[in-house]
């Protein structure tokens, strides 16, 4: 836009959506959206750093965004040969299941004993993995090393959708709430000018919301263009 590469960032929730662009990636453009900075919930995001300035925030790391990074790394392992990342990523899909599980039969709590021994997986597969990353030769090494090293650091934020049901594993919410964006940019290549960067992200916003509160696209449009826009009903 105008010459300048600029993000669009996603706030959301199951009933809310808002999409901004800013010329920044991290803090500022964290400010100037204005919602994490006096959220008191549980923000569900991948390991990005300026995340982790808010602390009034509880959070929980995507794991969707660990084991795509978990399966690079068994990508490149030998062919036959067991992997760490394997049995991490294994681990993680088996906790969500049992949460699943827990949740589908009115249960607040999964089996506690299935779970701590995935729980032992998770941490003996990172453990190994810091292990066998731990002379970090290569660029590479360094950051597989990265990775172990941040799933055992981080371990309570990674499993916390374990202990507290209301809280998602991942924030695939936020990529299909930004995929339009995606979207259009494949088809367009990029907006041109940043008002129509606003004014996309502003509509997309608007129509993501109505859409989660079970309005269609079309009549919410038509109640924009007319001029009595809907709005949700507060609560």
């Amino acid at each position: 836009m105008g010459g300048r590469l600029h993000w669009v960032h996603c706030a959301r929730t199951g009933t809310y959506t808002l999409l901004m662009v800013h010329p920044r990636r991290g803090k500022q453009a964290i400010e100037a959206m204005g919602v994490l900075p006096s959220f008191g919930g549980v923000a569900v995001h991948d390991a990005w750093a300026p995340y982790d300035i808010y602390t009034a925030a509880g959070h929980q790391l995507c794991c969707a965004h660990a084991r795509r990074e978990l399966q690079a790394v068994t990508d490149l392992a030998p062919e036959g040969e067991w992997c760490w990342a394997t049995q991490a990523a294994e681990a993680l899909t088996a906790m969500h299941k049992l949460v699943n599980e827990a949740i589908s039969q009115g249960r607040d709590v999964a089996d506690p004993a299935a779970m701590a021994a995935k729980i032992r997986a998770y941490r003996s597969a990172a453990l190994i993995g810091a292990s066998q990353t731990a002379a970090r030769s290569s660029p590479l090494i360094r950051k597989h090393d990265a990775l172990a090293r941040r799933l055992l650091d981080r371990q309570d934020d990674y499993l916390r959708f374990t202990r507290d049901f209301r809280v998602s594993p991942d924030n695939n919410g936020t990529e299909r709430d930004i995929r339009m964006a995606k979207l259009k940019q494949k088809v367009s290549g990029c907006l041109r000018t940043l008002t129509g960067a606003r004014q996309f992200c502003a509509i997309r916003s608007y129509l993501s919301t109505a859409a989660k509160h079970g309005l269609n696209f079309f009549d919410a449009l038509v109640m924009l263009a007319e001029g009595e826009p809907w709005t949700p009903t507060a609560t």
